[in-house]
């Protein structure tokens, strides 16, 4: 067996970034980082434009103004102003060329067509200058820039549709067992519905990566390398649930094999998720994932989530890992190291109960992992413990 911190390592050393372009619209690019800088095809604002609700104003040494008109947001004609001359004007509207100050309307007293201001204000005044977000052939996006909600709004604002960004990896995930079935069905004994899968589908999801294929084998040789063989050849990441085991029926092990797989580690001392698989071929890096649900998703959390890390170039390949304050006790059995589901709040750490690697029960209240260490046999109420926060 392997330690932790080895198979992190492996992982780290073994899995190379993608380094793909692939164009996508700009509604869909969300989460995506950019491969080239953008370019701004126009200015942002594309002409001078008012702050607020007010009156634009040709300044003149005078508190009063004469009216002559209004402009509101996306009216296109140009009024002329001259010295003295005032038009009412709203958030947004753009503000005549001969106009050179905004005065907001709270400050100003109407009276039929004159106007009357508090104060002088000076040059520019309320007014969003041509231009003063980004200009015309600008960088408004550098490469590297990973596209937000925000970066995506402000990409549509400039006219911009689609963009060049670092293609995300094909992801194979492969469930394997003749006990599984899908759920909706009616549940014959001896069966179980298969959430494995689904399971790994939304944590995928969660993190935005959508270009997921679902494979499902029964426990047959054959059909194992064949589903495999397809699976590798199409994804650049290829998990597989469960067959990873030395039983009569877990054929994985054997298949990978056959497919030259080559093997990076078997066998992790850990709990849960000891039989966990980590290979490649050319390109394509396989994980094979416990059967039972807890532990397949721990060791996605764990190892997984750094190889997409990897994959997509970005600097912080780990889930951010603190130290919190345990508000209950915990025994652990045996010698290995685990990782322990619980709830994270304000600085403290609750131990949850149910910690089986076949019961989901206990995760799906999680928002964390415990990680306690091979030389540390129990946790103490208050104690400082390493607490890895998911990305739920």
């Amino acid at each position: 067996m392997t330690t932790i911190l080895d198979a992190i390592t492996t992982v780290k050393n073994n899995v190379k970034p993608l380094l793909k372009p692939t164009s996508k619209t700009v509604e869909k690019a969300g989460g995506y980082i950019l491969f080239e800088d953008i370019y701004s095809p126009i200015n942002m604002p594309p002409f001078r434009q008012s702050a607020m609700d007010g009156y634009a104003l040709h300044l003149h040494n005078h508190l009063s103004y004469n009216l002559i008109g209004e402009v509101k947001a996306g009216d296109g004609h140009e009024l002329q102003l001259k010295k003295g001359d005032a038009v009412r004007i709203f958030t947004g509207a753009p503000v005549p060329d001969s106009a050179n100050a905004i005065m907001m309307q709270e400050k100003v007293v109407v009276n039929g067509s004159t106007i009357s201001i508090e104060t002088q204000i000076p040059l520019e005044h309320n007014i969003r200058p041509l231009g003063e977000q980004v200009k015309t052939g600008d960088v408004a996006l550098k490469k590297g820039t990973k596209l937000t909600p925000a970066a995506i709004g402000y990409l549509i604002s400039l006219g911009i549709t689609k963009v060049s960004v670092f293609k995300k990896p094909n992801i194979g995930i492969v469930t394997t067992g003749n006990e599984l079935i899908e759920a909706g069905q009616e549940l014959p004994h001896g069966k179980i519905y298969e959430s494995n899968s689904k399971m790994l589908l939304s944590a995928l999801y969660n993190l935005k990566y959508y270009d997921v294929t679902l494979y499902k084998v029964e426990d047959d040789y054959s059909k194992t390398v064949e589903t495999l063989r397809t699976a590798i050849n199409d994804n650049e990441l290829v998990m597989i649930t469960g067959g990873i085991s030395v039983g009569d029926y877990d054929f994985v092990g054997k298949a990978l094999k056959e497919l030259q797989v080559k093997e990076l580690f078997y066998k992790v001392k850990q709990k849960p998720g000891k039989p966990l698989f980590f290979g490649k071929k050319e390109y394509t890096q396989i994980f094979a994932l416990p059967g039972n649900p807890a532990a397949a998703l721990s060791c996605f959390y764990v190892y997984v989530y750094i190889a997409l890390q990897q994959l997509m170039n970005r600097n912080i390949l780990e889930l951010p890992r603190i130290n919190a304050k345990a508000i209950n006790s915990f025994q652990k059995r045996g010698d290995r190291p685990q990782f322990l589901k619980g709830i994270y709040q304000n600085d403290t750490v609750e131990v949850l109960d149910g910690q089986n690697s076949s019961m989901l029960q206990t995760f799906a209240l999680s928002n964390a992992l415990i990680f306690v260490p091979a030389e540390v046999s129990k946790i103490e109420k208050d104690d400082l413990v390493e607490t890895i926060l998911l990305p739920l």
